[in-house]
């Protein structure tokens, strides 16, 4: 009331000002004047900026900091990766955050437009890196690596919508694994799905189902069904959604906006809902119309051969953890190839893949929370950066780590089990007063023999406190100095859960260590 009351008023008076006369009181006040001082003073009331910038602590949209029990998970889940590709066989290389733009342009389809480009540094258009594929293309190419099988884990950008709370940001880490390298067919392929498998099964995730499809199977396709062969890539771009929108918004979007015939986009609505496995592949190649293009029967013929290889890495007889062959699933990057994969967990559990939907009917389906792995062969990449042409073939897979990361951190928040932030194995402790040098001496020695220890940063601490701290950060043993301890050139050390206590002699005071 106050505010609207002084802005009536100042209204008023700009629109209808008192005369303040020459000939005046001197002591009376223009009414003008007392109208800005009251002004005045409501601002100081409301506290003005005295002309500083205001602004608001916060991330920018679509990041997000971490605090220690945060990156605690996430180491955990880093060093499950890392040991996987490592098992594998993998080495690891780095390139920079940013790229030429023209490096990047060109290789992602519609999906370009999230790239985000920098202002002009000193004559150079560049971009921060989408993903970590184009520039390990373009590193094969520079370097002249013919071979290489290699994993890259770092933050690329995307100028995206983001969805934090479903692990979409617009920075974020991606997991890369790839071999690259001229080999018998469907080798490589099989082993970056069966590293897929290790990595979701060892992580505990729950259910998920790993997708599988072929790009010449769904060129192949297309070509049947009547799509113009200028409009592959974006009608591949528009079946890529049928994992967010139902077929009849796919359809018409088809149909509406990229002008397909009704009729073409019914045909691929047949064979997209199609799921399966072997059985499916070869019964694809009986058909009357897939059998008329070599280059769909070839894409059959590898993922014949795919299956037989990911039996034999025993992948494909899990119920909870399902291999499916899904006509359905495009991936909508520009520079795929050949056989293309995504792994999603569902909420249910898998469902089988039933004889109906092997017929071409969809059956009873999971419900989906979202991709968490993808991949596939690119074979014409690398080839894109050489001056001459020279093509590496590529196959490669990468986990879509911040959705883990947002699942075991919910995980964690719903369990009892407490995360540990730190390693410390020992906390040096005191029982009494005046015994900071010894601490420092005895926490020196432990440093000294690799032992990860602590003490408190405060001269007489009491020892309940000490032993509180231990509890709460998860620390397992503390080593007690006493007085007594000192004249027997011993020290107490604690177990903090079960409360046992037992002297030892310095050094020694750590099981396992010497």
């Amino acid at each position: 009331c106050v505010h609207l009351a002084a802005l009536i008023d100042l209204v008023r008076f700009m629109f209808y000002p008192p005369r303040c006369d020459d000939d005046d009181d001197d002591d009376a006040s223009c009414p003008i004047d007392e109208e800005v001082a009251k002004l005045l003073e409501l601002k100081a009331q409301l506290g003005g900026d005295d002309g500083k910038h205001q602004f608001v602590l916060k991330t920018a949209k679509g990041t997000r900091d971490y605090n220690p029990k945060q990156m605690a998970i996430r180491e955990k889940v880093f060093n499950t990766i890392i040991g996987c590709f490592k098992r594998h066989g993998a080495e690891t290389i780095d390139t920079p955050v940013f790229e030429l733009k023209e490096t990047l342009t060109g290789k992602y389809g519609e999906d370009s437009k999230l790239i985000y480009d920098l202002k002009d540094q000193g004559g150079e258009l560049l971009s921060l890196r989408y993903d970590l594929t184009v520039p390990f293309a373009r590193y094969l190419a520079m370097n002249k690596i013919t071979n290489i099988k290699r994993y890259h884990i770092a933050k690329v950008y995307r100028r995206d919508n983001p969805a934090m709370t479903r692990g979409r940001y617009r920075e974020f880490y991606q997991c890369d694994f790839d071999i690259a390298g001229q080999y018998d067919a469907m080798i490589p392929d099989a082993e970056c799905l069966k590293i897929v498998h290790e990595i979701l099964s060892e992580l505990d995730l729950g259910d998920f189902r790993i997708k599988v499809n072929d790009r010449r199977i769904l060129d192949g396709m297309f070509a049947v069904c009547g799509v113009p062969d200028d409009k592959f890539r974006t009608i591949c771009s528009t079946v890529d959604k049928l994992d967010k929108m139902p077929w009849e918004d796919v359809k018409k979007e088809m149909v509406n906006e990229k002008g397909l015939s009704e009729e073409a986009a019914d045909q691929i609505g047949e064979y997209v809902s199609m799921q399966g496995g072997m059985d499916l592949a070869e019964r694809l190649l009986q058909d009357q119309k897939m059998c008329q293009s070599k280059l769909a029967c070839a894409g059959l013929s590898d993922i014949k051969l795919l299956f037989s290889y990911l039996q034999l890495f025993q992948v494909t007889d899990k119920v909870r953890h399902a291999v499916v062959f899904d006509l359905s699933l495009a991936r909508g990057l520009d520079y795929y190839t050949g056989i293309i994969y995504e792994a999603v967990l569902t909420q249910a559990g898998v469902a089988p893949v039933t004889a109906e939907a092997q017929n071409g009917a969809p059956g009873e389906e999971s419900v989906s929370v979202g991709s968490v792995a993808g991949g596939g062969r690119y074979d014409g990449l690398v080839g894109m950066f050489d001056p001459k042409g020279r093509k590496v073939p590529c196959v490669g897979v990468s986990i879509g780590i911040e959705r883990v990361f947002s699942i075991m951190e919910q995980k964690a928040e719903a369990s009892a089990e407490k995360v540990r932030t730190t390693e410390v194995q020992v906390m040096v402790a005191s029982a009494q007063k005046n015994l900071l040098e010894e601490k420092l001496k005895l926490i020196t020695e432990l440093w000294n023999a690799g032992i990860k220890a602590e003490v408190m940063y405060k001269k007489n601490p009491k020892l309940l406190s000490q032993l509180q701290h231990c509890e709460e950060s998860g620390i397992p043993l503390v080593a007690i100095l006493g007085e007594q301890e000192l004249k027997d050139g011993v020290v107490k050390l604690r177990v903090v859960a079960t409360r046992e206590e037992r002297n030892s002699s310095p050094v020694s005071t750590v099981p396992g260590q010497s």
